[in-house]
């Protein structure tokens, strides 16, 4: 008697989990809007740009800042390698402990110095400090040496979900500003202050910028470029990225989460018995650009996850001087699951490459679920 009591209660609990579940689902929006919009005003992109200008040196210091368990791949990646190549300042990697750094979801790395050195050797501050999305939005060190380096001048710039941190540092009180579609409302509630700007790529309002999703980086990166050097500059970078244009424009209602990308992630995810382990192989001078793009989308599937791999123990070293660990030690790697080595491809040619890659292993949702995740504007089939 006991026994079918238990079995019953358990059968009533399981229904009404599976109703709660499909009356969510059914509460979720069956797409996202789309709508073109129109060009950046002239008079607000010299504003944008009046306002990046460095503050400080005529070659800026620029400090990109993680924590070493867990910092998200393509916010500490991209950054670095555009402002490297682009060579008009000088770049640092950091991180608030020695040792290396866990890349989320994907790729391990070591870092150019602490945070503590940095200090050490540049008492004056950064010129700009760029601050990717972390597992931990308020970890006492990051905000507190943030605040630090805002004290002493320095531009702050929040990576996609990195305004959350940046919001925890209490720098984005009372200002304008934007961030990933899915960390919206957090940031909303958290920080009430804050004046959120929709359709806009980027936001900059004093002191302090921040961006939509992790592709933003990108836009982000080359508007800071045409501040501190100029526009022909920012055009030759944007041509070696493979970017046509790069200015703050941005769907917003394009990009929010629906009954397509909440059945994916849920099905992708019960599919744990497919998960696929995907290798690509680490070579001197990979572009880390291409190859942060790459292991991000691909470990983004719920389907797939993305490691690195190389016939040695240690440190390669990207294109522009990031020491990248690789994940296992292996001379190849079976070629059905083997992505192809980041040499030549251009970032932006690397990411939608790997989309169509990703559109015929796993379909049109996945792939969606995947460009909605990095928030980058495309054509979606099925949202």
């Amino acid at each position: 008697m006991r026994l079918r009591m238990l079995l019953w209660s358990t059968l009533g609990v399981v229904a009404l989990l599976v109703v709660v579940g499909a009356v969510w689902l059914l509460s979720l929006p069956s797409a996202s809007i789309a709508a073109v919009q129109p060009a950046i005003a002239a008079s607000e992109a010299e504003a944008t740009l009046a306002a990046l200008k460095p503050p400080k040196r005529q070659r800026p210091l620029i400090a990109i800042v993680g924590v070493n368990d867990g910092t998200e791949t393509t916010d500490y990646l991209m950054p670095y390698g555009i402002l490297r190549r682009a060579d008009v300042a000088d770049v640092v990697a950091l991180a608030t402990r020695p040792g290396a750094v866990q890349l989320h979801p994907a790729l391990r790395v070591e870092p150019d110095a602490t945070t503590a050195s940095f200090d050490a050797e540049h008492p004056e501050g950064a010129d700009y400090v760029i601050v990717p999305a972390m597992m931990r939005d308020d970890d006492p060190d990051v905000t507190k040496w943030l605040r630090s380096q805002s004290a002493k001048g320095a531009m702050v710039i929040g990576i996609c979900a990195g305004a959350k941190v940046v919001g925890a540092s209490g720098l984005l009180d009372g200002k304008r500003a934007t961030t990933h579609w899915y960390s919206l409302d957090e940031l909303r509630q958290k920080h009430p202050t804050i004046r959120y700007v929709a359709d806009r790529r980027y936001v900059v309002d004093q002191g302090v910028a921040t961006t939509t999703g992790i592709t933003a980086s990108m836009p982000m990166m080359l508007t800071l470029i045409e501040a501190i050097a100029g526009r022909e500059k920012a055009e030759a970078v944007a041509r070696g990225l493979g970017l046509e244009r790069w200015d703050a424009r941005h769907d917003s209602g394009g990009f929010k989460f629906t009954r397509p990308f909440a059945l994916t992630a849920i099905g992708n995810t019960l599919a744990f018995f497919n998960h696929e382990q995907l290798g690509i192989p680490l070579t001197p001078g990979m572009d880390e650009v291409s190859l942060a793009l790459v292991a991000d989308a691909w470990s983004r599937t719920f389907r797939s996850g993305a490691v690195t791999f190389a016939a040695k123990d240690g440190a390669v070293v990207s294109r522009d001087g990031i020491r990248i660990l690789p994940d296992q030690v292996a001379s190849d790697w079976p070629a059905d699951r083997k992505l192809p080595a980041m040499a030549d491809t251009q970032p932006a040619r690397a990411l939608d490459r790997t989309l169509e890659d990703i559109m015929a292993r796993y379909g049109a949702r996945t792939t969606d679920f995947v460009a909605m995740q990095l928030e980058y504007p495309r054509t979606q089939s099925a949202r």
